[in-house]
């Protein structure tokens, strides 16, 4: 009886006073309303009756109340209202209290009201709720049990009107929104009041009480898959750090925090948290043994951040191999990890499949994780290493990447070391870089929440050379400079010549017993039958520039020569042997062009050649096509040297340009205008030597491609060739752009590479979509549209699909800027149609 009648009182109270502010006209009616409602929210009132009051009020009667504060603001009353009374009386209802309730009423008012200094004065309010701390309060209210006992769908929508507001109040105020209110600024606040409700919840379990900290929970899952995770812990991730250093409550805290975290967002927590923890002790101190007692968590932890996931630096993998491998029971999770990242590298579709940068994620987690381990740990895994360490360098070294090879070579090197197969340690010649070095550094753990070693760049930073000061940049000036002479002994010799200065040998050559060759032939018998290192070096070095002066002699003996070329080996350790070979052989293919490319064309497809000469041979054929489509420039055109000096002005006595011609020429150089015409000659119109002889280049290497042969089979194990036959065929499509037969050329490559359009190997997938760029380049548009008709609507599919899905990054790129030339091609040959037909 008791409480239904101070639920009477209350109410009656209540309509009373929504009564007055409604009907009454004078300010000390509406003043003393507004105190009336206060007085229930007053925290100090000393009679039962007045808490139980102020209890019924706040469970029934204050967001009906705030609602209509709302309602009511665009009417009279308010105005009637002094600017002080009206922030302590009307702003004070919504700050003093159930927070939750008044966010959801103001959150209300800021969608319903229109632009008006009402939604201003409300947004207004917002803001102080903000900032005095409110948001604390209501995260605390709900840890000690103090909340409403609400219902799901009410603790849904409040969760979404606390972590949705920037983009609530982004959407109504648009160009008028608070800065308070902006993702940078409002999610580390509410990060803060997380940490606040955290702090309160630690004192209050130092004294005795329960709390909970689902609701806490809650929010900082439902921010994190909302993608703000970045702003929220890089606030709370070092400060739970700094004091789950030594608190213990603190870390049943933080332990129970991440528990309580639904499943549905918990991985957007963890993915968050990983990379902003300054190391493994710290994740560990956080997050305790989660991944032990949660499957979502160990799921995520263990296997999506490893073996799904590739986005993330070397950094998160350190972090959390570390955190693995710190506590003994978490040890047998990476033991876990170890065996699947064993089977993911060494598995030859993973290697041929998955775009290269997942394939360094793995190589590096790989290698953390075996850094990781002792010795009985790898004494256990011991055959899962060796299979991995065997059948995944075959997969690694028989890729056509470079950078696949060079990471089979490291991880191979470094398995090797750790598990000291019989005191045998494989070791490669490979060239070091940032990758290699990388994961070679990757054996060495860091210790606790160390950071990572700076780069040489960070190190030799701008910043850091500014900090030297003078006294250390003299003195080291003094130290790297030439040293002066110091005063001559008394009690020396006179006659010393230590004081004399060198002489400077910089510029000498050595001298050579045998002379270069001045005759093309005698190249080739040097090459044929000599046995003389010297003879045979300058003879190689001296062959390329004969071959390009004396063109008659060359064409006598281009084939022979190329054929000797071709076989001819690096017995005595030529520097730039390579080099002056392929030089060679590329000026012999130009100056006697199609018998020398009837034989390489011819000799591509014979019996016992290595993989390597065949590559010469594409080589070869390339750079000549490219040199022969370069226009011919004549190098002794007095013209150039002309053009150098006309803008010097000489002696007039020495000039015979008229002094008006003179004048006119400085006048026109000091004026400036808007719009002129050429002031060069237009370039000097060469024939092209490649386009009568493209066919030569690019017709026989389409020959016998589907012909095994006892050492060569181009579309079966020797893939790596064939990627490089696709590349030179697009290549030699791309240079004939104005040829005749350039439409022939681009049916028949078309026809070529369809048939291998979905090979495995991303290498020959690239050649074939660099050959199909170049058919569209070159072919004009008209002979597209009319030649290949049937084929350009299944290879627009096949593009979308490539553009789409394929694993390799330049793939995909390649792929788009197919169907971009493309489109370009079809629009250039259909719009003058249309436009015909319009008219």
């Amino acid at each position: 009886m008791e409480s239904l009648s101070t639920n009477t009182e209350v109410r009656v109270a209540v309509a009373q006073c929504v009564r007055t502010l409604s009907a009454s006209r004078d300010g000390t009616d509406i003043v003393s309303a507004l105190q009336t409602l206060h007085s229930f929210l007053d925290e100090g009132a000393g009679a039962a009756a007045g808490s139980a009051q102020g209890a019924e009020f706040r469970r029934a009667h204050y967001t009906r109340t705030l609602q209509f504060l709302i309602s009511s603001i665009n009417s009279d009353w308010p105005r009637l209202l002094t600017a002080a009374q009206r922030t302590q009386l009307w702003d004070g209802l919504f700050l003093r209290g159930p927070p939750e309730q008044a966010l959801l009423v103001l959150m209300e008012g800021v969608g319903s009201l229109r632009p008006s200094t009402s939604l201003d004065h409300v947004v207004s309010v917002t803001e102080t709720f903000l900032q005095s701390g409110r948001l604390a309060d209501l995260m605390w209210s709900y840890c000690q049990g103090a909340g409403p006992s609400d219902s799901p769908q009410l603790r849904e929508t409040l969760l979404g009107r606390l972590v949705a507001l920037p983009d609530l109040t982004a959407n109504k105020l648009h160009l008028n929104n608070k800065p308070l209110f902006l993702p940078q600024q409002y999610y580390p606040l509410l990060a803060a009041e997380m940490l606040t409700a955290l702090e309160r919840t630690c004192q209050a379990l130092r004294d005795g009480k329960d709390c909970s900290l689902t609701f806490v929970a809650q929010t900082l899952g439902k921010v994190c898959i909302q993608g703000h995770s970045g702003l929220v812990l890089a606030v709370m991730a070092p400060r739970l750090s700094v004091c789950t250093c030594s608190d213990m409550v603190w870390q049943r805290v933080c332990w129970k925090l991440l528990e309580n975290v639904p499943e549905r967002w918990l991985e957007s927590v963890l993915t968050g948290l990983v990379q902003v923890v300054s190391g493994p002790d710290a994740l560990g101190r956080i997050m305790g043994n989660l991944v032990l007692k949660n499957k979502k968590a160990q799921f995520v932890v263990t296997h999506k951040l490893l073996l799904l996931q590739y986005k993330y630096e070397t950094r998160v993998l350190r972090v959390l191999m570390g955190y693995l491998a710190a506590d003994r029971e978490r040890r047998l999770l990476i033991i876990q990890v170890l065996r699947s990242l064993c089977q993911a590298w060494a598995n030859p579709s993973a290697v041929k499949h998955t775009p290269l940068e997942q394939q360094l994620y793995v190589s590096k987690a790989l290698l953390l994780c075996v850094g990781l381990l002792n010795d009985s740990e790898l004494q256990e895994l011991r055959p899962e290493l060796l299979q991995c360490l065997l059948g995944g360098m075959q997969s690694h070294l028989d890729s056509n990447v470079v950078r696949i090879r060079h990471m089979g070579m490291v991880v191979g090197e470094c398995l090797s070391s750790r598990m000291d197969i019989n005191g045998i340690k494989l070791k490669f010649e490979y060239q070091q870089d940032e990758e290699t070095q990388e994961l070679l550094s990757l054996m060495t753990p860091l210790t606790e929440d160390q950071p990572e070693p700076a780069s040489v760049n960070e190190i030799n930073s701008p910043e850091e050379s500014k900090d030297v000061t003078p006294s250390s940049r003299d003195t080291s000036s003094q130290n790297n400079s030439t040293p002066q002479p110091s005063k001559p002994d008394p009690d020396s010799d006179l006659d010393s010549d230590d004081e004399l200065a060198p002489y400077d040998m910089s510029g000498d050559q050595k001298m050579s017993k045998a002379s270069p060759p001045r005759y093309l032939r005698d190249c080739l018998e040097a090459f044929i039958s000599s046995d003389d290192a010297v003879r045979v070096e300058l003879s190689l070095r001296a062959a390329e520039g004969l071959v390009r002066k004396n063109v008659f002699t060359t064409k006598e003996i281009s084939v022979q020569l190329t054929k000797v070329l071709l076989h001819m080996e690096d017995k005595y350790s030529i520097a730039g042997f390579l080099a002056l070979r392929q030089a060679t052989m590329v000026a012999l293919t130009v100056t006697d062009c199609v018998p020398v490319t009837q034989y390489l064309t011819t000799e591509f497809y014979s019996l016992n050649y290595s993989l390597r000469q065949r590559m010469d041979i594409l080589d070869v054929l390339a750079l000549s096509a490219q040199e022969l489509s370069q226009p011919i420039t004549d190098k002794g055109d007095p013209s150039k040297g002309s053009a150098l000096t006309s803008d010097l002005t000489p002696y007039p006595g020495n000039n015979p340009v008229h002094w008006r011609q003179v004048v006119e020429r400085r006048i026109q150089s000091k004026t400036k205008r808007l719009r002129k015409g050429a002031t060069q000659p237009p370039a000097k119109v060469t024939p092209n030597r490649y386009a009568p002889v493209a066919g030569h280049f690019f017709f026989p290497l389409l020959k016998n491609y589907d012909r095994p042969q006892a050492t060569f089979d181009l579309l079966g194990s020797d893939y790596l060739v064939l990627g490089r036959l696709i590349h030179t065929l697009g290549l030699l499509m791309h240079l004939a752009v104005n040829a005749p037969v350039a439409t022939q050329m681009g049916r028949a490559l078309l026809d070529f590479v369809w048939v291998v359009r979905y090979h495995t190997d991303q290498m020959v997938r690239r050649g074939v979509l660099f050959a199909v760029c170049a058919v569209f380049l070159s072919m004009p548009s008209h002979s597209l549209l009319v030649e290949l008709s049937d084929q350009l609507l299944e290879a627009r599919v096949w593009l979308a699909d490539v553009a789409e899905s394929d694993a390799d990054a330049d793939c995909r790129s390649l792929a788009v800027q197919s169907l971009v030339l493309l489109d370009k091609s079809l629009r250039k040959q259909l719009d003058p149609q249309a436009l015909d037909l319009k008219s």
